[in-house]
């Protein structure tokens, strides 16, 4: 027979007591079938003078009658017959299912130890003896069977919380990117920071490649916004450029074609990502270039600081424009050379944790140009530059950081 469903929607009092504390007055509700009844007072006092009181039911119909959400405690009588006769434990284990909330004692008598310890086994809080019950002995029963029902709830949402957030974390880390530079001479560092607390993914995007041409192909992005909805998007994205790199598209067309996905897969029509791409050629002497809306990369050559690539013939941001154009620009790297490839997160950050003043393109410049002085390069370039900029900013940033670094060392004339 199904279990009805009681009239509780909340959590018992006991749970969202200021402070967690069941120290105030306490409702327990009796479930028995003695004509006599084990206690025949509505209400008991406890040594703190707080009450516990008490309400009555003959049978489990009654009990899902009376059982509401002021109630705290349940007392069942385990001679009670159950739904299904046959059943041992019949009636306690149907006022589990009923009230799984709400803390639970088993009433039974001496003679019947075994099946007090299986009434706590399958999910009572604890056993009282009848023939040993008085008002000061069940008192301090209820109240401790209420803390410890609350305490086994707090620990059951904790282990839950840590699961989800390790089957979170499994999830986000298998969506990362692993480059793919097999066969290549460049070098790859890259340093990712999500804005949301305690997350893996942001809304800002990478990934790099070589096609079997020997062309390394690059590229970073942001989907505006930050949350867990961008991070997927930023992801659908990602995958969709790799894909589209491999089948052999580049430039205009392939930024076209990411458009028309994003503009499939976001939720709003104000939702848009901004985008930078680089194709390499295979001698690593020069490269292709494309903006959507998004900072221009930084080259540091042999011998020389770094600067900003050109920016003035980048396109707009995906999904502002539906017959957009983003023209590739040629770029001549050099025979030594240094990518960096970055998101606005990394521009935006403050100068100073008591000003308002932005770093910019022009502060970021300054730290990896000093940063290069000091014999920098790689990860220990990226960990340094992004460590600076949070120093500046006074703490966190609160926008995603996406960093991408790659670099030629050999010198082939």
């Amino acid at each position: 027979m199904p279990v009805p469903v009681p009239r509780q929607r909340n959590a018992p009092v006991a749970e969202t007591a200021p402070g967690g504390k069941t120290g105030g007055d306490l409702t327990l509700l009796v479930i028995e079938d003695d004509p006599a009844g084990t206690l025949g007072v509505p209400e008991l006092l406890d040594a703190s003078g707080a009450r516990v009181r008490i309400r009555t039911a003959r049978n489990l119909t009654e009990a899902e009658r009376l059982l509401t959400d002021d109630v705290h405690c349940v007392l069942v009588d385990l001679a009670l017959p159950g739904r299904v006769q046959d059943e041992e434990l019949g009636a306690l284990k149907h006022v589990l299912r009923l009230a799984p909330r709400h803390a639970v004692l088993a009433l039974t008598t001496a003679g019947d130890a075994d099946l007090a310890a299986e009434a706590v086994r399958v999910g009572a809080q604890d056993h009282l003896v009848r023939e040993e019950l008085d008002g000061r002995l069940l008192s301090r029963a209820v109240r401790y069977a209420v803390e410890r029902k609350r305490a086994d709830t707090a620990q059951r949402k904790l282990a839950e919380s840590r699961l989800r957030a390790q089957e979170n974390a499994r999830l986000e880390r298998g969506l990362l990117p692993t480059p793919l530079l097999e066969g290549s001479d460049l070098r790859f560092a890259s340093r990712y920071r999500p804005g949301r607390s305690r997350a893996l993914l942001g809304g800002d995007f990478y990934d790099t490649v070589r096609t079997p041409d020997g062309t390394v192909h690059a590229m970073i992005g942001d989907v505006c916004g930050h949350g867990p909805d961008e991070a997927a998007l930023g992801v659908e994205l990602r995958i969709a450029w790799r894909a589209l790199t491999f089948a052999g598209l580049c430039g205009d067309e392939l930024l076209s074609t990411l458009q028309r996905v994003l503009e499939h897969e976001r939720e709003s029509e104000e939702i848009f990502a901004t985008l930078c791409t680089v194709d390499i050629a295979p001698d690593g002497r020069r490269a292709g270039l494309c903006l959507a809306g998004h900072p221009a990369p930084l080259i540091a050559r042999h011998g020389r600081a770094a600067q900003l690539l050109p920016y003035e013939d980048g396109g707009p941001a995906l999904g502002l424009l539906p017959r957009a154009r983003w023209p590739r620009r040629q770029v001549e790297l050099g025979g030594v050379w240094s990518l960096l490839m970055y998101t606005d997160g990394l521009i935006e950050g403050r100068t100073g944790p008591d000003t308002r003043q932005r770093l910019g393109q022009d502060g970021m410049l300054a730290t990896v140009n000093r940063l290069l002085a000091d014999g920098l390069e790689g990860e220990a370039l990226l960990e340094a530059a992004v460590g600076e900029v949070r120093e500046l900013n006074g703490g966190d940033l609160t926008d995603d950081v996406a960093v991408l670094l790659l670099s030629r060392d050999t010198r082939r004339g």
